[in-house]
């Protein structure tokens, strides 16, 4: 029986298990928090897929193309836009409790960028409630959880190019410890958290599986593409639904005028956002007409969060918004059967880069994209494992990283880390955010290089060993300034406009031109970047 170990407990680590689960592996899923607390629970809108009517694959196809900005697989976009319809009957199956309309149908609504309404949702806690259903049904099927497991690295037969397994940090117990195994799928989720109180993502989402990822010798694409969400709330960043948006909500600017298509792709709204803010000094969600009921029936989350965190009723007042950072379009570069360039290592989710969202994310494709490719890369590393069982090989990495952990303890803490981390987080914001020119983006990476020369005075206060979570957060902040510089050289190194990498100094394009950009790791430890057509 092929192990297949699984690293994050979001939506689409858990699919993944359950689909490898299904094909007869030995699964084990390895998470450095709870599985109910993943960032899969912020995917609010819906899941797109295409169940009759007026709309058509080839329409679902051609909207995603199109928000991609000439950087998206045709042939990937296509298998994922045809798997879609199986994919929400088999959501329903395992017992996700979509909203239904008047005949008892799957209820769908229309989001930004799409020609019809067909994102399939669950009020607007979809991906909360799909997670809940996933865990549900994992620990129904047996699957072996290990939480609080923080991802070092990954162990890797580098003759053979072959992942082994991986290290991890056991919170708890402040040991290192090793698990093997045939295959290893990384589902750890985005990067969001480098622009820390400027995005809706939790502060896990720190890129720990793309950073440990590239040390092990994998290519990352297109890191330099980040999705702002339009509509986050102006003081926390907490995201407001594009379901808002979808049911008819209107975004009105500091004259309280309507100024842009509510429904355009993301990166354009964000944009026309950012412009307003900028010109009027304010913009709003108004979603009062639709009636409290309504609100309280199809939004009651974002009603709710309005009231905790803006302190104001959206049934009788505006939402002050702002665009925050989201969803990273970059990741780990896999092949149609969702593996790196690591033999036996595969991405999934939020992490990997399918080639399916290019420049710009289609709203409702996210959770679609998880649980398509989350059942493809279970069971294509089930089926590896099989086929390639693991040989007894020795390898260093485990030493490496016990002697790395206590090296860390020696490290002095001259320089506040997490004063660094916030530093780090409002010059992304402002230079690796909406707008980016030659001039900041360098300015960024000066600092960035400042930062790797410094991280040996930043090291933790907490020198103790159980559930040191200082430790935690402090290699939390090495992996967010290894991918830091990554994004930033990849964004310098793309001298035009394209999605969510809008260049005030460079032209606007949108066909495939300047190709997918991938990044690796010289054996000198020095960046080498290449454009593919």
């Amino acid at each position: 029986m092929a192990k297949v170990l699984i690293i994050g407990s979001g939506g689409a680590g858990l699919v993944s298990a359950l689909a490898a689960h299904e094909a007869g592996a030995e699964v084990i899923v390895a998470s450095k928090t709870l599985p109910t607390r993943s960032q899969t629970s912020m995917a609010q809108g819906g899941m797109n897929a295409v169940l009759g009517g007026d709309d058509t694959i080839a329409l679902h196809i051609a909207d995603t193309l199109r928000s991609s900005g000439g950087l998206g697989d045709e042939g990937q976009i296509a298998f994922m836009c045809e798997q879609a319809p199986e994919a929400i009957r088999w959501c329903n199956r395992i017992g996700l409790p979509f909203s239904r309309n008047g005949e008892g149908d799957i209820a769908r609504r229309r989001l930004g960028g799409a020609s019809a309404p067909r994102a399939c949702y669950a009020q607007d806690y979809t991906g909360l409630k799909l997670l809940h259903t996933l865990y549900d049904q994992c620990l129904k099927a047996g699957i072996t959880f290990k939480n609080e497991r923080f991802l070092l690295n990954l162990i890797v037969d580098e003759e053979a190019n072959r992942v082994l397994g991986a290290t991890f940090l056991d919170i708890p117990s402040g040991e290192v410890e090793e698990i093997r195994a045939e295959s290893v799928i990384l589902a750890t989720g985005g990067y969001g958290a480098l622009y820390g109180k400027h995005s809706t993502n939790s502060v896990q989402a720190s890129g720990d599986g793309l950073a440990a990822a590239v040390r092990a010798g994998a290519k990352l694409a297109d890191m330099e593409f980040i999705q702002f969400h339009p509509t986050a709330l102006k003081n926390s960043s907490i995201l407001i639904s594009e379901s808002a948006r979808g049911a008819g909500g209107y975004l009105l600017n500091g004259n309280q005028e309507r100024f842009t298509d509510e429904l355009a792709p993301r990166d354009v709204v964000a944009r026309a956002i950012h412009d307003e803010v900028v010109q009027s000094g304010a913009v709003y969600l108004d979603i009062r007409h639709l009636g409290e009921e309504f609100i309280d029936h199809e939004l009651p989350q974002e009603r709710r969060l309005a009231q905790i965190y803006e302190g104001i009723d959206p049934v009788n007042d505006l939402i002050p918004i702002k665009p925050a950072a989201h969803y990273s379009m970059g990741g780990i570069e896999v092949d149609s059967s969702c593996m790196s360039s690591v033999k036996g290592l595969f991405a999934v989710g939020e992490c990997a880069n399918h080639k399916t969202h290019g420049a710009n994310r289609l709203g409702g494709n996210s959770l679609l994209e998880l649980v398509v490719f989350g059942r493809h890369a279970g069971a294509k590393a089930a089926e590896y494992g099989e086929k390639h069982p693991l040989a007894d090989r020795e390898s260093s990495q485990f030493a490496k990283d016990q002697n790395f952990v206590r090296g860390v303890m020696y490290f002095t803490n001259q320089i506040d880390f997490y004063q660094k981390q916030e530093m780090l987080a409002n010059i992304f914001y402002n230079n690796v955010g909406l707008v980016r020119d030659d001039m900041g983006l360098k300015a960024v990476l000066g600092a960035i290089r400042q930062m790797q020369k410094e991280l040996p005075f930043m090291g933790p206060r907490d020198k103790s060993k159980v559930c040191n979570t200082n430790l935690v957060e402090f290699i939390e902040f090495g992996n967010k300034v290894e991918l830091a510089e990554i994004i930033v050289v990849s964004a310098i190194s793309r001298v035009e406009s394209r999605g969510a990498h809008y260049r005030i100094d460079a032209p606007e394009r949108n066909d495939r031109m300047f190709g997918a950009h991938t990044i690796t790791w010289k054996e000198d430890g020095v960046l080498c970047a290449d454009f593919m057509q």
